[in-house]
């Protein structure tokens, strides 16, 4: 039996190949389960035919919780790297559901099925909603993003149930060490030669991110089209925010 005086963490992330094309989710929930036992580890994955990877960072959001429920989960901590996922149900979902599902644009909201159901799956619970750097050490992050990659090219998985102690993800639950070497690495390098945080396209209005290039350049290709490369969440969040009328 759990005990839920504790928060429960949760470690999500999403992939696909192409968008849309095959996709993936990944998720980690580490709950407390006594105080004899100590913590238990669950992770989740799965795969959708034909997605994009903005609904596969929703629904892996959405499985996360739906086990999480099963514990009689109240209080949670979930981390991923989307902007999309963060800034959407912390910041721009009141101005959706107050404009009847549209943006300040006024067009109809993206995959605004998965973001209701997200809603329903809260409920009552208090989710603490961390925006974490993608690809940056995080260690957490970096296995969940594994397990959607692994689900959306259809290969097999083998996901972890067991007890903290055993998981082969040592220091999972170290955030703030992981965040510092992640910051102390982005700062150590020009923008010109870092890594891409993401790829952001704009085709008809719509934005779409993108964790590689060859998946921006597909949607982008012998199309009117705008896209770039960013290097932080922030950025992707700012550009994403300007493209989409939010």
């Amino acid at each position: 039996m759990f005990s839920h005086s504790h928060d429960i963490v949760v470690f999500t992330d999403g992939a696909s190949r192409g968008n849309p094309g095959p996709g993936g989710f990944g998720a980690i929930v580490v709950a407390p389960k006594n105080q004899d036992s100590g913590f238990m580890v669950q992770e989740l994955g799965g795969r959708e035919e034909r997605t994009t990877n903005n609904r596969m960072e929703l629904r892996a959001a959405i499985e996360a919780l739906r086990f999480a429920s099963s514990l009689n989960a109240k209080r949670l901590t979930l981390y991923a790297d989307p902007a999309y996922l963060i800034n959407g149900i912390t910041k721009w979902i009141f101005g959706w559901q107050k404009n009847g599902w549209k943006t300040k644009g006024k067009k109809e909201v993206l995959n605004r099925d998965l973001w209701e159901e997200l809603v329903g799956i809260i409920g009552d619970k208090k989710v603490d909603w961390k925006l974490v750097a993608g690809h940056a050490g995080v260690r957490g992050n970096a296995r969940c993003d594994e397990i959607a990659t692994l689900f959306a090219d259809g290969k097999s998985v083998a996901l972890y149930s067991g007890i903290l102690k055993n998981y082969r993800i040592k220091n999972v639950l170290d955030i703030t060490g992981d965040a510092h070497l992640a910051e102390k690495k982005e700062t150590g390098r020009t923008r010109s030669r870092a890594k891409a945080y993401s790829y952001i396209s704009l085709v008809n209005g719509v934005a779409q991110t993108h964790k590689t290039w060859s998946e921006c350049e597909a949607r982008v290709k012998g199309k009117e089209a705008r896209y770039k490369k960013v290097f932080s969440a922030d950025e992707e969040h700012r550009l994403i925010q300007e493209w989409s009328g939010h």
